[in-house]
């Protein structure tokens, strides 16, 4: 039997080793080269573009890809937003729209390569940058760098993280061609000893790379914000000059144009931010003349559901609208742009020999809604909870409270009128005295005071009600808790004594609301209620054009904020959230005590 087996296993052997070149060359790999990437062995340059799988419902994540690969796109880039997958510490949420390992897959099924940007930090207009709420309930904590407390945050996060993805490397077989360390680095600090530490994260997780950075094209970002030996993406990366300043580093790594823009974010009270499509086809000529890899953010960008929404700060506070439509070739609701077939029609002459571009999926079937009649209402002061005692008044944050409103309430107390003053107000508040509506303040605007008038008999009730409008996501600012922030005064006097209620109006707090019949309340600050049938299911935008500021849902479903200084109107409603026969519509509505009808179209402007 010994030697039999010997005689039968001798052959085999010699095959193998005969075999071991070509199944050595048959393995996957994707790996640098000095200043090539390699895929297989070969020269390779990705044309990617940008989606965050977040930002989409998991029911449109093929469609979205299929229009991908359909205008020529050969590669995905997406974000990881932590604070969506970990909204409390060590409670990991990795189904529906968090299911990253089922999105990848995905992207490989319908044949393309995946740029994975998991942070963790990644800006990206997301509230808190995609940071998790719970690391500001540290009165003194640091993000972004060496701190203890950040670092061991950062450390369990790779590790789940990599439990995702470690297997769909494109060495394991899977389409994952590079993680990028953190975003931007450069344009926020210069400890040198973070990224470092991030890369050693993910090879002690069993992620060795390769890994890549991205930053802005000068020298001081790109010093401080790359890695040697990881890949250097650019923000943008369209000319000589750019990849010049790279070059300088002598770091003898591939470079990239990690973020090409064919379109722009847009805030709270602007007009929407528009690209011309004549105003990118030069550049992806450039990058397509050159040879060099590329990605455009975005390619498509989703909605920031719910209360998911970053903010800027320049001069002053600037929230961003809940569309991310980003004027990108895809928009909002899918449906391919003339920047989308403009683009494709030139991706189209650089396929590889021998390929020809995908044809376009079937248009996803949109509908209108007529008008919605809103016929229930309930005040918020009529389903508050149980309060909690504070002496002065705190972020939310300091209330294990991540999202939504927070509701200030105390007893006047020696100055009953004069000047009120809400130091660090974030974001947007209401202002009751004894139940009545006195007015509002925003952040935006820098307003942070408003006379309470002397009456007869004096007032003896303060109501505070705060809107946090999304957390600053870039820059210097990013330590931006909710709510009151410091303190509160009363001509010059330090109100003391709230009970403060948290209203994080999450599925809990939306169907324990009182409601009764009636399109008024007594002051503004109401949820408001109505229904609608359906007989066919599509995809609508419903508009709030004539509400003035709120938030609504839809089947318990958050579609996010409204706000009439604009430029949004219209808030996108996917046909997963609806349902063939009755539907429940939800308005919280800030500044107006009447409901209006809302209805639906097939577009976001008119």
């Amino acid at each position: 039997m010994r030697s039999r087996s010997l005689r039968t296993l001798v052959p085999a052997l010699a095959v193998l080793a005969l075999l071991g070149p070509v199944l050595q060359s048959q393995t996957p790999s994707f790996r640098f080269e000095g200043a090539q990437f390699l895929l297989d062995g070969r020269p390779f340059q990705f044309m990617a573009g940008e989606l965050h799988f977040q930002r989409i419902p998991k029911e449109y994540w093929k469609d979205r890809l299929l229009k991908a690969r359909a205008m020529g796109l050969n590669t995905i880039a997406t974000y990881v937003f932590w604070n969506a997958l970990e909204p409390e510490p060590g409670q990991w949420n990795f189904t529906g729209a968090n299911d990253v390992a089922a999105f990848i897959r995905l992207a490989q099924e319908v044949g393309l390569y995946v740029i994975l940007r998991p942070g963790p930090y990644a800006c990206a207009e997301w509230d808190f940058g995609g940071l998790p709420v719970w690391l500001l309930r540290t009165p003194d904590i640091k993000v972004r760098c060496m701190d203890p407390r950040y670092i061991a945050a950062c450390e369990n996060y790779v590790k789940k993280m990599a439990e995702q993805i470690g297997g769909l490397l494109v060495a394991k077989g899977g389409p994952i061609l590079m993680v990028q360390l953190e975003n931007e680095y450069g344009s926020y600090g210069n400890d040198r000893a973070y990224l470092p530490a991030l890369k050693k994260m993910w090879e002690a997780a069993g992620v060795p790379g390769p890994f890549c950075t991205a930053d802005g094209a000068t020298p001081s970002m790109l010093e401080a914000g790359s890695v040697p030996g990881a890949a250097i993406g650019l923000d943008p990366g369209t000319s000589d000059k750019h990849y010049a300043e790279a070059l300088k580093l002598k770091r003898n790594v591939p470079l990239f144009c990690a973020e090409l823009y064919p379109g722009w974010l847009t805030h709270w009270g602007e007009k929407w931010a528009s690209t011309k499509t004549e105003a990118v086809l030069p550049d992806i000529q450039w990058l397509l003349d050159n040879k060099k890899s590329f990605s455009l953010y975005m390619f498509h960008g989703g909605t920031n559901f719910g209360f998911t929404a970053g903010a800027n700060y320049g001069d002053r506070y600037q929230p961003d609208v809940t569309s991310y439509d980003y004027d990108a070739p895809l928009n909002e609701i899918g449906q391919p742009t003339p920047k989308y077939m403009a683009i494709r029609d030139l991706l189209a002459k650089y396929q590889p020999a021998g390929t020809t571009i995908p044809d376009l999926p079937e248009p996803l079937p949109a509908i209108e809604i007529p008008a919605i009649a809103l016929t229930q209402t309930t005040g918020v002061f009529d389903n508050l909870p149980v309060p909690v005692p504070s002496v002065q008044p705190k972020p939310m944050e300091f209330f294990n409270q991540n999202a939504g409103f927070i509701l200030y309430r105390t007893k006047l107390i020696g100055h009953h009128s004069g000047r009120l003053r809400i130091t660090e107000l974030h974001d947007f508040a209401n202002i009751y005295v004894d139940g009545a509506y006195l007015g509002s303040l925003d952040r935006g605007k820098a307003e942070s005071q408003i006379e309470i008038p002397a009456t007869d008999p004096p007032a003896q009730m303060l109501d505070i009600l705060v809107e946090g409008m999304g957390r600053i996501n870039f820059g210097e600012s990013m330590i931006d808790r909710k709510g009151i922030t410091d303190r509160v005064t009363l001509g010059g006097m330090t109100l003391m004594d709230w009970d403060v209620f948290k209203l994080p109006l999450d599925g809990r707090t939306l169907s324990s609301l009182k409601f009764k019949a009636g399109d008024s309340s007594e002051t503004p600050g109401a949820f408001f209620r109505g229904s609608f049938d359906l007989s066919e299911l599509g995809d609508t935008y419903l508009d709030l054009s004539a509400w003035k500021k709120g938030v609504v849902w839809v089947n318990g479903r958050n579609l996010g904020r409204y706000w009439s200084i604009g430029p949004q109107q219209r808030l996108f409603c996917p046909a997963p959230f609806l349902k063939k026969g009755k539907n429940e519509i939800v308005v919280l509505e800030l500044l107006q005590s009447k409901a209006a009808p809302v209805q639906g179209f097939k577009t976001l402007q008119d």
